[in-house]
């Protein structure tokens, strides 16, 4: 009795010890923001999360990188402040379970059948919130939109019984914000490609320097109107002169300039896009060879969006998104790629998760929109918006270039 005492003791101390070293490994230390800690547990719950919501890209690098934003954007909210009172919070919850139709409770329940705990829910909750109010409070006065901008939005997406189409080059800069000397060095090579103004030279940077599939073509673009562009480039391109670049356009994993080559005014009124159907099919391994040839290769295998699915069936079902978006709700550089196809075309110039997934972009269909007289107020808003949007795109990588970061 006595052995067997001491055997159960023993079997007893293991579990506990193993139990703790499970515990201790959930919780160790992943990333640390200006000495804050993120643990291995909260990139689990946040890929989780992500996945279930059906975040594209969503896996453990793209949580990471989320939440050592989070503790950028919180700590900006400290500094200014600003804090969420529970109230807030509690409705936040309440309308992010309405998205998906249903009551806070029964949202809670999906999340504890998929291993979520709720105070992941209400994290991400709280700094959405938080650093919309932030980025309102800080640049709100400096996002407002005049009626000559509203007036230029209008004409250029075919009002006034006109449309405008520009001839642009492009460089696409690769800057992963997880990459600090990465983004830096794209923001200083930036910098310097802003100021060419001879077409010639901005083509061959273009074929040295550019990762957009234009690099063998000099950066060259066909005709775009810009009715089927996002419309925050409106003001920007009709503000150039043939030679002249843009102000470096920060986008999620990269930085893109556009140089004007030509501009005209057709009779024809081209009609901005009502919804824009398209295909994103996210592929592991970023801008590898083997994910580049893989691409490839789906490719040469696909003439229609449809085609995607045969080629995603093994995949993970977060693999392949589609769906018709109106133009507001598609993500700018996403917008910008789409702009560039036809129906059945397709883009390799997007990446995710901070480089590591590769976009493979596909334009299904445009809805064209009805010809009635534009909102003028709807117009505003979505300038204000996407203005804001870009404020606060540059004020995270401000915070991220100040920020010491270290992931052991």
């Amino acid at each position: 009795m006595t052995r067997f005492l001491t055997l159960l003791a023993l079997v007893l101390t293991a579990a506990l010890l193993a139990r703790d070293v499970d515990a201790q490994g959930q919780y160790r230390t992943v990333a640390s923001v200006d000495g804050d800690a993120v643990t291995a547990f909260e990139v689990d719950q946040r890929t989780r999360f992500l996945r279930l919501v059906r975040q594209p890209g969503a896996n453990e690098a793209f949580a990471l990188d989320q939440l050592i934003e989070d503790r950028l954007k919180l700590a900006a909210a400290r500094r200014a402040g600003l804090e969420l009172t529970e109230e807030g919070l509690q409705n936040g919850l309440v309308e992010f379970a309405g998205r998906a139709n249903l009551e806070l409770d029964e949202f809670l329940q999906v999340l504890r059948a998929q291993g979520i705990e709720e105070t992941t829910l209400r994290d991400f909750v709280r700094v959405g919130l938080t650093w919309r109010e932030l980025v309102r409070s800080r640049f709100g006065n400096r996002a407002q939109i005049g009626e000559t901008e509203i007036d230029r939005a209008i004409g250029g997406a075919g009002g006034a019984g006109s449309s405008v189409r520009v001839l642009l080059n492009e460089i696409i800069l690769p800057a992963r914000p997880g990459r600090r000397n990465e983004r830096a060095q794209a923001q200083r090579e930036a910098q310097r490609l802003k100021n060419i103004r001879s077409i010639s030279a901005f083509q061959a940077e273009a074929r040295s320097k550019s990762v957009a599939q234009t690099r063998g073509r000099s950066g060259r673009l066909d005709w775009l109107s810009l009715a089927e562009l996002p419309p925050s480039l409106t003001p920007i391109l009709l503000g150039l002169s043939p030679g002249e670049v843009t102000e470096p356009i920060e986008l999620e994993n990269a930085i893109l300039l556009f140089q004007l080559r030509d501009i005209e005014e057709i009779a024809v009124p081209a009609a901005a896009p009502a919804a824009i159907d398209y295909a994103a099919l996210y592929l592991p391994g970023g801008r590898s060879d083997r994910t580049m040839n893989e691409a490839a290769r789906i490719v040469e295998r696909v003439d229609t969006c449809d085609d995607l699915y045969g080629i995603a069936r093994d995949m993970p079902r977060e693999a392949l998104e589609r769906g018709a978006k109106t133009p507001a709700e598609i993500p700018q550089d996403v917008a910008i790629e789409l702009a560039k196809l036809d129906p059945g075309e397709t883009s390799i110039s997007l990446t995710r998760a901070n480089g590591e997934t590769l976009v493979l972009l596909m334009l299904c269909s445009r809805v064209a929109g009805l010809a009635e007289s534009p909102d003028r107020d709807a117009i505003r808003n979505q300038l204000r918006s996407q203005r804001l949007a870009g404020f606060a795109d540059g004020y995270l990588q401000e915070l991220r270039a100040q920020a010491v970061i270290s992931r052991p």
